[in-house]
């Protein structure tokens, strides 16, 4: 059997006549620098739900090394919900909003000096042109004091309601967010660095690991974002999978992953979109995935759409377009796709194989999805419109190579990944419970 295949998760947007070259192999000088004392405090911040309004959620709770960095969800549950993975439910007790509504993306060789534009829609990257370096929707003077793009991150989930921040009076950090106040004294970045300076364990470590501060009062919510970043840096650096050893010239990969390789960097196009050593060109396009949940929107806008790419930059031909991901252990990483609509890599492969049919067709039970009272599929009205929006021409495949391709994607899997480096804190010094 043969099938037509158009691209962008696994596959790129042409058959190429001629193989692409190999990338060059991951080297040192390709990541920033890391401190492991400023790594080892970013661990304990990152699994702390300190960080959350309701001291619920900790990063880790949409990022955690059980599910490749991700959360296991199409669409997770932040704050109002309970457990972990696939046993995350709606707490009754606190129902959030809505689902979050994009896939919790992954967080493997963030610390990688290449990575200069972060989320799926590319909101916030490195411009040497704007003050602070950085562009984002937020405004600038929201950037500066962050160490790194991947610092700077982590702004977004504190200040969302329905990640880390809780809705409107729940909490303090909440009521600063839905006033608008975000920095300066008694905004939410002050009211989380404060709450982390009060523990005198964490005021302890940050006086020890940064030479700027001297008292626990000093303690910015930058310093707290530059200790995370560290540890993402440090914790997900990926480069020792079967495939790095092939870039080193010390091994080649059996079959049938050899056979899909050749047609990764060949006649499937594949590195066309996902070039370089870590598997991506960070530019957008629109290949079509299905668009479930809320939808990314503002809060007075309809939330059935989500249209990429375009929220960033207001220019049309952006519509429906989303950041090309990194390939790193992408066999780790389920669900597939900016809302998570694959929970199977092949699946979301094969609907890649034709993206106009594979949206006609879709169903919610190919999702993950906790139970919650929402429709998801609102959303498939704007299925035409995101199937029109994809340019790519179809690649022809046969079962076996499409086989072939999963092998070699299942090569890109780096065993020490599984619980990375640090690995999961036995407690903080919040004495909050930690993510497990």
């Amino acid at each position: 059997m043969k099938v037509a295949f158009t691209a962008c998760l696994v596959m790129a947007v042409a058959p190429m006549a001629t193989a692409n070259p190999l990338p060059a192999p991951v080297q040192d000088s390709d990541y920033a620098p890391i401190r492991l004392d400023e790594a080892e405090l970013g661990q304990l911040l990152f699994y702390d739900p300190i960080l959350s309004g309701n001291r619920e959620v900790s990063c880790a709770t949409c990022h955690h090394p059980s599910f490749g960095t991700s959360d296991g969800l199409s669409l997770g549950l932040g704050d109002g919900g309970r457990g972990l993975g696939r046993a995350r439910v709606v707490d009754p007790a606190n129902m959030p909003e809505q689902r979050i509504p994009r896939n919790a993306p992954a967080l493997f060789n963030l610390g990688a000096e290449e990575f200069t534009v972060l989320f799926h829609d590319g909101r916030i990257a490195l411009d040497p042109t704007k003050p602070g370096g950085m562009r984002t929707p937020l405004g600038q003077d929201m950037v500066s004091g962050f160490s790194s793009l991947l610092s700077a991150q982590t702004m977004f989930p504190v200040l969302s309601p329905d990640e880390m921040a809780g809705h409107y009076s729940e909490n303090d950090i909440a009521k600063a967010v839905r006033q608008g106040i975000l920095t300066g004294p008694g905004g939410a970045w002050d009211i989380i660095s404060d709450r982390v300076a009060d523990i005198p364990a964490y005021a302890d470590a940050f006086i020890a690991t940064y030479d700027h501060i001297n008292t626990p009062d000093m303690i910015r919510f930058t310093d707290i974002s530059d200790a995370i970043a560290a540890f993402m840096a440090f914790e997900w650096r990926s480069d020792a999978s079967p495939f790095d050893a092939v870039l080193r010239g010390a091994a080649t990969l059996p079959e049938p992953a050899a056979t899909g390789q050749g047609l990764f960097y060949g006649d499937a196009g594949c590195a066309s979109c996902h070039s370089g050593p870590f598997l991506t060109d960070h530019q957008f396009h629109a290949m079509g995935a299905a668009q479930i949940g809320p939808g990314k929107a503002a809060r007075f806008e309809d939330h059935v759409r989500d249209e990429g790419r375009f929220r960033v930059t207001g220019d049309l031909s952006d519509l429906y377009a989303f950041r090309t991901p990194s390939l790193r252990n992408v066999a780790l990483t389920a669900p597939y796709g900016h809302a998570g609509a694959y929970a199977e890599l092949r699946a979301f492969v094969v609907a890649h194989l034709d993206p106009v049919a594979a949206l006609e067709r879709y169903t919610l039970d190919q999702a993950i999805l906790p139970p919650f009272e929402t429709d998801d599929l609102r959303a498939k009205a704007t299925f035409p419109a995101i199937a029109a929006a994809v340019s790519a021409p179809p690649v022809t495949l046969s079962d076996a190579e499409i086989d072939a391709l999963i092998a070699f994607l299942d090569a890109l899997t780096d065993p020490t990944m599984i619980e990375g480096r640090l690995g999961i804190p036995d407690h903080v010094p919040s004495g909050l419970p930690v993510a497990r």
